[in-house]
């Protein structure tokens, strides 16, 4: 059995965390990583009180594992951060922007304080922050993310962190990816786009069968759908989505689409009602490749589980 010091500190059985992605990951689907051993995790995005108010419900009433949250450093507001604490979550998550100025009110409400971060000065923000559990997210990574690749940001990141366990984030969607992450100094791994792909995940039936017949060669990172969309994400944060008429039309051409984003916006929000994913987004790990079928949650979990310990019993074979 795998077994790491971050199990034990945040109480799961599976080195394995839900990435809170916004609008995909809800309380179900939350609810049901925790519920198989993991750390299920909402994605707050952009803050809509009242769906966050209903997930949040939904994963407290769903398990009695622990759970957590994450939000958008840069965009959350005192109002944000309090509703999610006042439910009560074992853990936060903040990523992209500082998270020093959070850190006393997330610790003085009892909750784990957990940073994902992009690069070296990042990291150096979480540890100063007084992080529980610090991810270094590659750029491999669906949605938003930086520049660094993870298989060497990783090991920097958990040597910079001493005592503080750190997961690894991007491009990890089997057992043999946590392996992997565990060989690198990881003591887990961050997963989004594999259980993006999962039946209790929120979000379009055409959106999880476009991962599943996609590939890592056709994603791009890209500012196009944050521009049409009207967030002003800070610079040196892109998002990985797969490749569409959308990003055919605009990727390189972003200042063009920036003079005519009241008129495409309009046209753009028609097509995420719809489901129509030639122009509205599938954000997307260069891992998706991976991803066969749309699976349950506990079943992804489970795979992983016994992917990562048959690649590490094979591992001594490679010493004489």
């Amino acid at each position: 059995m795998i077994s790491t010091p971050f199990m034990k500190a945040f109480g799961v059985a599976c080195p394995v965390v839900l990435a809170p992605m916004g609008g995909v990951a809800g309380g179900r689907l939350a609810a049901a990583v925790s519920n198989a051993g993991g750390l299920g995790m909402v994605g707050g995005g952009y803050w809509d009180p009242r769906w966050l108010e209903t997930e949040l419900a939904i994963v407290a009433s769903s398990t009695d594992k622990p759970w957590g949250a994450g939000l958008i450093t840069w965009s959350m507001t005192p109002g944000v951060l309090r509703q999610v604490l006042d439910a009560q979550p074992t853990a936060l998550m903040l990523s992209f922007g500082d998270p020093r100025p959070h850190a006393d009110v997330i610790k003085a409400a009892g909750c784990k304080l957990i940073c994902q971060v992009q690069d070296l000065e990042g990291a150096r923000w979480a540890l100063e922050a007084g992080a529980d559990l610090v991810v270094a997210q590659g750029t491999e990574a669906g949605g938003h993310g930086g520049s660094r690749g993870t298989l060497a940001l990783v090991p920097t990141v958990v040597d910079l962190a001493g005592s503080v366990p750190v997961l690894a984030a991007g491009g990890v969607a089997d057992g043999r990816g946590l392996a992997a992450a565990l060989m690198l100094g990881a003591q887990g791994v961050l997963v989004g786009t594999r259980f993006y792909a999962s039946t209790e995940a929120l979000g379009h039936e055409q959106a999880k069968a476009r991962l599943v017949q996609s590939g890592g060669d056709h994603t791009v990172r890209t500012r196009v759908f944050d521009i049409v969309r009207g967030y002003d994400w800070p610079n040196g944060y892109t998002g990985r989505a797969l490749r569409n008429a959308f990003t055919q039309r605009w990727h390189n051409d972003e200042a063009q689409l920036m003079a005519q984003q009241g008129v495409e916006a309009a046209s753009f929000w028609t097509a995420v009602q719809e489901g129509d994913y030639d122009t509205a987004m599938v954000w997307a790990s260069e891992a998706v490749d991976l991803i066969n079928e749309v699976a349950d949650a506990a079943t992804i979990l489970h795979s992983f589980m016994e992917e990562a310990q048959a690649a590490l019993r094979r591992a001594p074979a490679y010493l004489s």
